[in-house]
């Protein structure tokens, strides 16, 4: 097994950084010597002992498994592979670690990295990615308590205020990483916010008093500040006031630094930067000239690191008759003047952030704009070095999180989180206390080799002594499950590619548009929020995957541009994409070259896990959902209704009830009578849109409940649509608000989509609607639909429903495609491709039959496995011709469906129409059309080999019977009949298909018919 994280890493940190501290650095170097003495010992002796016993297989598996994601390659973004890690003694005496390492993808060329003093105890293995600042001289790097740094997983970017934090305790940094939302908004926060922005206003403006007055004024009224005092029930006025408060500061710190005609008349300060050499002269003045920018964001992959610094300034240093300017960061700060060691850290890690952009600030400035008070704080080597290992240390934690044994059959379970620490006053005010105290418990504590400082256990049990070990176990297993989904998919989908792949190479993905540049002005839509248009700087824009409403980040095409805003694309056509961004980048000279990236979505376990340590707090309403949710206490029901109407309202209610079928009349009188909740099962097209506006007055996502709103008032019901599609820790965000909830669903469609097979495994895949089904007297069923016509209902009736669903009326039963141009273009194919001697395409084009499989076995039509993934160009080919031949008879685009299990085929059957001059034809996959139809559906299954592999995706039936559910008028099939018969759900299908005569064997690739369709028509 891999070691564990260092429980307390050996800081040393110089006297600069150290400033005036309130944890002393006499106790801290003192705790952390005693610790770190311990720790370097025992993961000496487990790295000696371990490498000898852990199988080179292991090895191999993990490279080979990572290797076709990796981007190795040397340079400024340098990474390098690990092969393998030695530790020897020197001439000295003394330990060092040897990195045997590459950056080449073939793993060829080889170099050494060799690891001194301190950085001997950075937890690095072979199959680790690293990066390196230094030297490198014959092929051998040297990184020592003098020279160099190694940053470990420098992809994954942690913020400097974490890193700051995690000096006085580690393991509340990694929680407040990992349950981010557990961090209340309190007054002084808000206040903090306003403060900031007042001044950022005034930097760029003037601090003169009314202004400053007038820029109070404008912030206090902004809609989103007004949200958040009226989530914590704050008078506006009173905001005002305390924030008017420190303006009289802001005009002093302006008069002291800023606009000086004589530079003796600044303040004297003590600053040594380390480019100033042996020069004992610390005394300086220091002059702020203007403000380059505000609220900079900046990440960070060559420290693997992220933030967003305050206040990028133009500064003077006079010192005697030299001045030098510097470009720093200005750290704001509206707490106490403590001018604290995690304060001061910031500012060095914002002067580490600043050289992505710009030459090396070497220091920063920290402000206490209570008291108009600014420091400065120097960056050297000793500070920068001690605080890369921190942040090498949390991000040791964060990587594992997960405990993978050597042994392939013991389970796999969650990491010990760093140390508990024994420090009252740092836990007393720790937002985090809940957290540490209910992993310990729930995770820790069942670990053989735990061990929690026995003055901690009381406060532990303080705090969790409410839960019953159903409750802890719950908690446990769905942190387990939701942290290995995560790491499946940030395996998967991160951001490196901005920073470590051109943009070029990444438009051929579909995922990235290069070479762009800005025209028009930017306009100004909101606070924060900036329209712009961008162009190609030479010819059209090239075929992409980017829609209206996708996430992207915009950086520029220079390598210090990177990530330089967010937003999403408003519009995009073949000439131009407008986007709506974070940052206003009119600042940035006309000639810049841009690129648009696809912002990938990740595993966000944040709002999850923060549902999760909701749900085990001590409260009212988290214990009633635990005894429903965990512990399947019986839902309770009113027997009358009359008893819980007003009576006023029983006349509305009947009127309402009328105007619904049965089935949905019974559904309504269930949630009404309900005391805990009711679960509703929609089958396709039966309506429960039309059922759930009867009842819903707030409408919001299960991710959007942040709003203020729902932190000032509780609603009567919940009712959560598609519910069972959300992982139950999802699910139960809005539960908090409301007294009783429903849940529509229907768990014999699409379920929680898991990647990871071991948390699928786990149980992760089973939603809330699914778990709460058990109790049967809490389900009413939607029966009746309006969607699908009699035979298209047919297919979901005979595989799923067992022939409980039915037609609402004739006219739905009945309904066939209308397409008014249907004769002429029959007879175009009859002159083209001989029409009516053809059956497959009357049976796939008359309107009379709503339902046809094309099978394409004899054509053939062979999958392809590419780099992007399985495609099949044949059956892609089909299914543009049937979609265009639909188009000319009549049918709108919009009204067309096309459905493919793999994102590769849905390029290349975008690239088909796109080509063939068919616009406004939704091609999607199955996940995206659920709870929506068209009038006609084509579904491509893609998968045509004899004896290959079988792909997961059509081994699920809810995502067959979700495929088959979406035409109203049409559906069309398309696929090769012996593959897929090895699919279990695809096979029942077929049979059922096969049975009704309702399969077509589609003709040799060599018929006339086919040779039309594959070759000439889509050109004509």
């Amino acid at each position: 097994m891999r070691t564990a994280p260092p429980k307390l890493a050996l800081l040393f940190l110089s006297s600069e950084l150290l400033g005036f501290s309130d944890f002393t650095w006499r106790q801290f170097a003192f705790s952390a010597l005693a610790m770190a003495q311990l720790e370097e010992l025992e993961l000496l002796k487990k790295s000696l002992g371990e490498e000898a016993e852990r199988p080179a297989e292991r090895f191999q598996k993990k490279v080979e498994a990572s290797i076709s994601k990796m981007v190795l390659n040397g340079g400024i973004d340098n990474r390098y592979l690990v092969l393998a890690v030695n530790i020897l003694q020197n001439e000295e005496g003394t330990h060092e670690k040897h990195l045997i390492i590459t950056a080449s993808q073939s793993l060829e060329n080889k170099e050494l990295c060799i690891l001194r003093n301190d950085w001997c105890s950075v937890p690095v293995e072979p199959g680790d990615i690293i990066h390196l600042e230094g030297d490198c001289l014959s092929d051998t790097w040297i990184i020592d308590e003098d020279f160099g740094y190694l940053i470990l997983y420098p992809d994954m970017l942690i913020s400097g205020t974490s890193i700051a934090s995690s000096i006085r305790c580690m393991r509340r940094a990694v929680l407040s990483e990992t349950f981010r939302s557990s961090d209340p908004a309190t007054r002084q926060m808000l206040i903090g916010t306003v403060l900031h922005e007042v001044f950022q206003k005034a930097i760029s403006n003037s601090f003169a008093p009314e202004k400053l007055q007038e820029f109070a004024f404008q912030t206090v009224q902004e809609i989103r500040h007004l949200k958040e005092m009226y989530r914590l029930n704050l008078n506006q006025e009173e905001i005002k006031q305390e924030v008017e408060e420190y303006l009289p500061s802001f005009s002093k710190w302006a008069r002291d630094f800023m606009h000086k005609y004589n530079s003796a008349d600044l303040p004297q300060m003590q600053l040594s930067l380390p480019s100033d050499g042996n020069n004992n002269n610390s005394t300086c003045n220091i002059e702020v000239i203007n403000s380059l920018d505000i609220e900079e964001s900046i990440w960070s992959p060559r420290f693997g690191l992220k933030g967003k610094i305050d206040v990028t300034v133009g500064v003077k240093i006079h010192r005697g008759y030299k001045t030098k300017y510097k470009i720093m960061p200005l750290e704001l700060k509206t707490g106490k003047e403590l001018n604290s060691i995690e304060h001061r850290s910031q500012l060095v890690l914002y002067t580490l952030l600043s050289q992505e952009r710009r030459a090396d600030p070497e220091a920063g400035l920290l402000l206490y704009l209570k008291t108009g008070h600014m420091y400065p704080v120097p960056a050297n080597h000793l500070d920068k070095r001690e605080l890369l290992r921190l942040r090498n240390q949390m991000a040791f934690s964060l990587f594992h999180r997960i405990s993978k044994s050597a042994i392939e059959k013991e389970k796999t379970k969650l990491a010990p989180l760093p140390q508990i620490i024994e420090d009252q006053q740092t836990c007393k005010y720790c937002s985090q206390i809940g957290n540490c105290a209910l992993y310990s418990r729930a995770v820790e504590q069942q670990m053989d080799d735990s061990s929690v400082p026995i003055g901690m256990l009381p406060k532990i049990e303080e705090e969790t002594q409410h839960l019953k070990l159903t409750h802890l176990e719950y908690f446990s297993l769905w942190c387990l499950m939701l942290t290995l989904e995560s790491q499946s998919k940030d395996n998967k989908k991160n951001h490196q590619h901005i920073w470590l792949m051109p943009a070029s190479e990444l438009e051929e993905s579909g995922n990235c548009i290069g070479n762009l540049i800005r025209t028009e002005c930017v306009k100004t839509v909101c606070d924060g929020q900036y329209l712009h248009n961008f162009r190609r700087k030479n010819g059209d824009m090239p075929v992409t995957n980017l829609m209206a409403g996708d996430r992207i980040i915009l950086s520029g095409e220079e390598r210090t541009l990177f990530a330089l805003s967010r937003g999403y694309v408003k519009d995009i056509n073949v000439t131009s994409v407008t986007c709506l961004l974070d940052r206003n980048l009119s600042i940035l000279p006309e000639s810049t070259l841009f690129r648009l990236d696809q912002e990938e979505k990740t595993c966000d376990i944040d709002t999850p896990l923060g549902n999760l340590s909701k749900l085990m707090e001590n409260t009212c309403v988290s214990q009633k959902l635990r005894d429903l949710i965990i512990d399947f206490r019986e839902p309770q029901f009113t027997s009358y209704l009359s008893s819980v109407l007003p009576y006023d309202a029983k006349d509305t209610v009947a009127c309402i009830l009328k105007g619904l079928n049965k089935p949905q009349r019974q559904a309504m009188k269930k949630v009404l009578l309900s005391k805990d909740y009711t679960l509703i099962v929609g089958m396709p097209g039966t309506g429960k849109t039309t059922t759930i506006c009867t009842l819903r007055i707030v409408a919001t996502t299960c991710m959007g409940i942040n709003h203020p709103i729902f932190s000032r008032k509780t609603f009567d019901f919940c009712i959560v649509d598609e519910a069972s599609q959300i992982s139950q820790p999802v699910c139960l965000g809005p539960l908090f608000f409301s007294r009783r909830f429903v849940l529509v669903g229907d768990h014999q469609q699409l379920p929680p989509l898991v990647l990871n097979r071991e948390a699928r495994a786990l149980g992760m895949s089973e939603s809330l609607f699914k778990r709460l089904e058990r109790n049967e007297n809490a389900v009413v069923q939607l029966t009746v639909q309006y969607r699908m016509n009699s035979q298209i209902m047919s297919l979901s009736n005979k595989l799923t429903y067992e022939g409980k669903l039915e037609c609402g009326s004739d006219k739905v039963a009945n309904a066939v495609i209308s397409l008014p141009n249907f004769k002429d273009v029959k007879l175009d194919l009859e002159f083209y491709a001989d029409y009516s001697e053809n059956p497959w395409m009357i049976r796939v084009f008359e309107p009379n039959n709503p339902v046809c499989f094309l099978n394409t076995d004899k054509v053939p039509a062979p999958e392809q496995a590419e780099k992007g993934g399985v495609s099949n160009i044949t059956e892609a080919k089909l299914i543009v011709f049937l979609t265009s031949v639909f188009i000319k008879a009549g049918c709108k685009p919009s009204d067309i469906g096309i459905i493919a299990p793999y994102r590769q085929q849905l390029k290349i059957i975008n690239d088909l129409l796109f080509h063939s001059s068919v616009r406004m034809v939704e091609v999607n996959t199955v996940d995206k059309y659920q709870g929506r139809d068209k009038s006609i559906i084509l579904v491509s299954f893609v998968r045509s080999n004899k004896d290959g592999p079988l792909g997961e995706l059509l081994k699920d039936w809810r995502r067959l019977n979700v495929a088959i559910t979406r035409a109203k008028h049409k559906l069309i099939l398309l696929g090769c009949v012996p593959s897929l018969n090895r699919y279990p759900p695809l096979g029942k299908l077929l049979h059922h298909l096969n049975s009704e005569k309702l399969i077509m064997d589609l003709p040799s690739e060599e018929h006339e018919s086919l040779c039309h369709v594959l070759g000439d028509f889509q050109r004509r």
